[in-house]
């Protein structure tokens, strides 16, 4: 009887637990996902993916000095060699690694389109990538031991198990992802900022969470925008999770000769204008939002982003900001769960931890590559002083080699006669006879003495926590250096314009009578109690200047260039009320609610209403008094500025009140207003002071003729020689009738004797009590008690001031 080959094969049918099968394979696929994929490396912030993205460009040689290449042609390389999971995840990596609205520093420089917030990319083979300079950063000295090096998938090639990574590039651009049964989310930040912190823990490794704050205060998004409210922020520091509210950054305008319009020139982290357009229309079919007559989205490369929200008549700009603010995108939430790789295993880390694990990397990086070139030094030194050897003996090690009958016997008797190693017999067997010169001599000694100081500089350092440390830190500042940038969101503490109330804000503008308040600090707000002298300061800040307004009405900003901007009462946020002096916190900054020319710096307010002149004082000592009828235009000239000159200070100053000058070299000169006739808009003004060779005029203070004994001089000095905000200097503080009138054109008076190391004054102010200084932050400065003398030296300042008022 025949069988068949179906027949003859036996069945072989293997019983298994499903249950268990099923948790083995889920267990496996996880751990793929969290390990291999989804999750970054707390040391350089990167996925797997990046990583070999990255390493293998740098095998490619694509760096910024070379030219782009076909995306394509990465992807294939990087699928083939390292990361065999499909080349549409490789090609989104990239692309997100090359795309400025999401990285904050961008590792891959892309050439074609890369898609924006509303659109997707081109195809792979459209594009063009090379690394971005920071990717050098993340890739240097690969080659010089300073990480693990593991096996490919097919353990044909080797890998990074990490890059160097001299960018704290976690915090720097941040991470997204999902693994399974945790996923991560973490904000880019600004590359200065967390330089200053990592710098900060390295040097104080008990640096409390408020101390890394003082230098990392929140993130930084790419697109800018505001993050509204501070405490999740700390939160998450603290905890690793968190969530913030970021806000686009709004202007009112006129959009139109006769309509207003908010403009949103920075939205929220990966909110593109189209996604906002949409909700916007939905919102107003719903009858959610009222007042917005039309929306247009005017952005373009050269101008960058700009909605434009035209309103209706009669309505409120702030209700209907709010509005949108609640029912669109212009308003997002960001979760932040820092999640990451710490030792393989995923762990929740907070902004210290985060931090360190960074630095322990570096740290780690520079002791392996010190040692390497140590190593490397050490074995060239010991090549040279074999070599020098021959150089000098060169007649005899030729004979030695000549009469010797084949390399291995030469090489023995070359060790045996002039007492070598190996390495140096091989090394001079290879020598070649244009090194046998002079000059070549000269070099070789030259050589040896930059190995010996080399070893010892290299030595130093691995002998030495704290010159390790020194080296980390030096090269941290090279980096924040080269990419660094200015920070581009702006963090507010509390919001301005948000109702705390049950009550919905009126859509009808309301025209109430209000002050605004400009802080010595440059920030702006308004409020609806009229601020007294014992309560014209600030709780976080001194105030410089305060007018009487109206909701609706106009105020007038005077800049340094001698134009005056009106300015909207409305666009100045709008500060609780509040018992104690107020909080401008939540104030916003003058020069961002302005269009000013490049080097244009708003320095007063001013009204716009029929009153006393406005006074002017320009640095090349020139005064002038301005009628107050002023053009209905936008912006206009109000002094005519000899070259190289500008205003120095503005202030309302009736025909009874004292105008008060001090110069750079310590000169106050004191006269009557009514020396000064009011004039027109154009025009230079007249002499004011006369000014020493080098001096120019700091400040212009007016003071009513009665409150001469109440108002008090402040002068800080300072060495020219010194950097802007380096140098505390000494500060006087003195009544103001110690310094005799004068007349108009003089040179006045000394105010503060010069001590050593002085010879200039930086700062100087001239107002009533309660006087109030601060530092660069808005932070509040210590002043000296009073000192009844006109011409003495002032007292040593702990800090630095920047301010007065």
């Amino acid at each position: 009887m025949r069988h068949s080959a179906a027949d003859e094969i036996e069945e072989k049918i293997v019983d298994i637990d499903v249950s268990t099968e099923m948790r083995t394979s889920f267990l496996e696929y996880s751990y793929s996902v969290i390990y291999a994929r989804a999750l970054p490396d707390a040391r350089d912030g990167l996925k797997p993916v990046q990583r070999r993205i990255l390493f293998q460009m740098d095998q490619m040689g694509l760096r910024p000095d070379k030219g782009h290449v076909k995306s394509s042609r990465v992807v294939g390389d990087v699928m083939g060699k390292l990361h065999p999971h499909g080349d549409v995840a490789i090609y989104d990596a990239t692309v997100r690694m090359a795309q400025s609205f999401t990285m904050r520093l961008p590792l891959v420089d892309g050439h074609g389109n890369f898609g924006s917030l509303d659109d997707g990319p081109a195809a792979a083979r459209y594009t063009e990538v090379r690394m971005a300079p920071a990717a050098l950063a993340m890739t240097n000295s690969l080659d010089e031991d300073v990480v693990e090096m593991v096996p490919n998938y097919d353990n044909t090639l080797s890998q990074p198990s990490v890059l160097p990574a001299a960018i704290p590039n976690l915090l720097v651009n941040g991470a997204s992802g999902i693994a399974v049964g945790m996923a991560t989310n973490m904000p880019p930040h600004n590359l200065v900022e967390v330089v200053a912190g990592a710098q900060h823990l390295l040097k104080n490794p008990d640096a409390t969470l408020e101390d890394l704050m003082r230098f990392i205060p929140g993130p930084d998004l790419p697109e800018g925008g505001r993050i509204v409210g501070l405490d999740p922020i700390r939160q998450a520091y603290e905890t690793g999770r968190g969530i913030f509210k970021t806000r686009a950054t709004a202007s009112i305008e006129n959009v139109t000769a006769r309509k207003k319009g908010i403009v949103f020139t920075e939205l929220p982290y990966l909110v593109g204008p189209e996604k906002i357009i949409e909700k916007l229309k939905d919102a107003i079919t719903a009858k959610k939002i009222s007042g917005v007559s039309a929306v247009h989205n005017l952005t373009d490369r050269h101008n960058g982003m700009r909605l434009v929200v035209e309103l209706k008549h009669g309505f409120n700009p702030e209700a209907v900001l709010e509005q949108l603010y609640k029912f669109t995108p212009l308003e997002d939430s960001f979760g932040i769960n820092n999640v990451a790789l710490v030792e393989g295993q995923p762990r929740t880390l907070g902004l210290k931890e985060l931090l360190q694990v960074f630095l322990d990397h570096r740290v780690s990086v520079v002791r392996r590559r010190s040692q390497f070139r140590l190593d490397k030094a050490t074995k060239d030194l010991h090549l040279i002083d074999g070599l020098l050897v021959a150089v000098l003996n060169i007649d005899e090690v030729i004979a030695v080699i000549r009469s010797s009958d084949d390399t291995a016997a030469a090489r023995a008797r070359l060790q045996q006669v002039f007492d070598l190693s190996e390495p140096q017999a091989d090394y001079i067997l290879e020598l070649r006879l244009r090194r046998l010169t002079k000059f070549s001599q000269i070099e070789l000694e030259q050589r040896r003495q930059e190995l010996l100081n080399q070893i010892s500089e290299l030595e130093k350092i691995l002998s030495s926590q704290d010159e390790l440390h020194h080296v980390v830190s030096a090269e941290m500042d090279e980096v924040a250096t080269a990419f660094g940038t200015p920070r581009r969101t702006v963090l507010v503490e509390a919001d301005g314009t948000q109702q705390t109330g049950k009550g919905a804000m009126p859509l009808e503008l309301a025209d109430d009578p209000c002050w605004v308040l400009l802080s010595a600090t440059g920030l702006i707000a308004r409020t609806s109690e009229a601020p007294s002298r014992e309560g014209a300061r600030s709780r976080h800040d001194g105030i410089r200047a305060t007018i009487a307004s109206t909701v609706r009405g106009q105020i007038g900003v005077i800049t340094n260039q001698g134009n005056l901007h009106r300015l909207d009462a409305l666009l100045a946020p709008s500060l609780p009320s509040t018992n104690s002096a107020p909080s401008l916190r939540g104030g916003a900054k003058l020069h961002e609610l302005l269009t000013l020319a490049p080097r244009e710096k708003p320095l007063t307010i001013v009204s716009l209403e029929e009153g006393a002149p406005i006074a002017l004082a320009t640095a090349q000592g020139k005064i002038k008094r301005i009628t107050p009828t002023y053009p209905n235009r936008e912006s206009f000239e109000v002094v005519t500025l000899a070259p190289g000159d500008f205003v120095v200070g503005a202030h309302e100053a009736g025909a009874d009140d004292a105008i008060v000058l001090v110069t750079s070299d310590a000169q106050l000169l004191r006269f009557s207003a009514q020396a000064v006739r009011a004039q027109g808009r154009a025009g230079q003004g007249i002499a004011g002071m006369r000014l020493a060779e080098g001096a120019k005029v700091l400040c212009l203070g007016v003071v009513p003729a009665d409150d001469l004994a109440a108002s008090f001089v402040v002068t800080v000095s300072g060495n020219t020689a010194a950097l802007d905000g380096t140098m505390a200097g000494s500060a006087k503080v003195t009544p103001l009738d110690r310094f005799p009138a004068k007349g108009r054109g003089t040179g006045g008076v000394r105010a503060q004797r010069f001590v050593r190391g002085e010879d200039c004054l930086q700062l100087a102010y001239v107002g009533p009590e309660p006087l109030r200084a601060m530092d660069s932050a808005g932070k509040p400065c210590e002043l000296p008690e009073l000192d009844e003398r006109r011409d003495a030296s002032g007292t040593p300042l702990s800090a630095v001031i920047s301010a007065i008022g």
